[in-house]
């Protein structure tokens, strides 16, 4: 009987540890394609069209191959996440490399993300695509190309902000709270309330984005199969999604300072 995918893998892990040997080095390689594949489509939602899938995976290669060289296989830390942060910090490291991302790019980047937190909060509701636009003083599809570009500029995700801005991350949703001091369990609600209106708050299609990227952890690609538009489309709703969230949870620590 052949061995199952957990055995064969934690095999080919003792003799590597053993050996070293690279050639069950290229076997671990082979065993966990799927994760470089699996990572690129979830990056790929920042680029939509602009770069190319294959490429992504390509960059991932290097982030899996050293994650190899460098997990401990006893430390009780499960390989799948260690190596997919090394993987997506491979493919972001190689894409700021190109340059592809000009200062004057993240300044519309900020521009556009401060004309949604400034119309939104003077509508109080989610502005359309025109607000947006006659705030800017361009037309719709300026917009919708500026969004693009930006979206490719941007490289900072839901989870990404969170970390950066807030104690606990988008764990903080299903995170069991028993075992929290209860300043910690304040901050956690809190935060599930403001996430939760966030993104209730969405357009519908932004909204169905963010669900099925953030929490049903879908690629680019299989987002486009469901909602049934371009992949560069679901990468602009990401992208304005993204932006609104962003604003409303930046006047939620906002009003916690005051």
């Amino acid at each position: 009987m052949a061995a199952s995918v957990p055995q064969r893998r934690e095999e080919l892990w003792k003799k590597y540890k053993e050996t070293r040997d690279p050639a069950i080095k290229e076997q671990l390689i082979l065993e966990y394609a799927d994760l470089i594949k699996y990572v690129a489509g979830r990056l790929s939602i920042y680029f939509g069209s602009n770069v190319e899938y294959e490429d992504l995976v390509g960059y991932g290669v290097f982030g899996l191959i050293d994650a190899i060289e460098k997990f401990d296989i006893d430390k009780k830390v499960k390989f799948e996440t260690y190596a997919s942060l090394r993987i997506r910090g491979a493919i972001i490291d190689s894409i700021r490399e190109l340059d592809w991302a000009p200062r004057s790019l993240r300044k519309k980047g900020k521009e556009l993300e401060k004309a949604y937190y400034e119309v939104e909060n003077r509508l109080g509701h989610s502005a359309s695509d025109q607000e947006i636009a006659d705030h800017l003083g361009i037309t719709t599809d300026e917009l919708n190309k500026l969004v693009q570009e930006v979206s490719m500029s941007q490289m900072i995700s839901l989870e990404d902000y969170l970390d950066q801005n807030h104690e606990t991350g988008i764990d903080a949703l299903t995170v069991d709270m028993d075992s929290m001091r209860p300043e910690q369990r304040m901050e956690v609600v809190e935060l599930r309330e403001t996430l939760a209106d966030a993104i209730e708050k969405l357009p519908e299609k932004e909204r169905m984005v963010v669900t099925l990227y953030y929490f049903e952890e879908l690629t680019l690609k299989e987002i486009s199969q469901i909602m049934k538009v371009s992949e560069s489309r679901i990468s602009q709703l990401h992208t304005k999604a993204i932006m609104r969230m962003r604003s409303r949870l930046g006047q939620m620590k906002s009003v916690i300072l005051e």
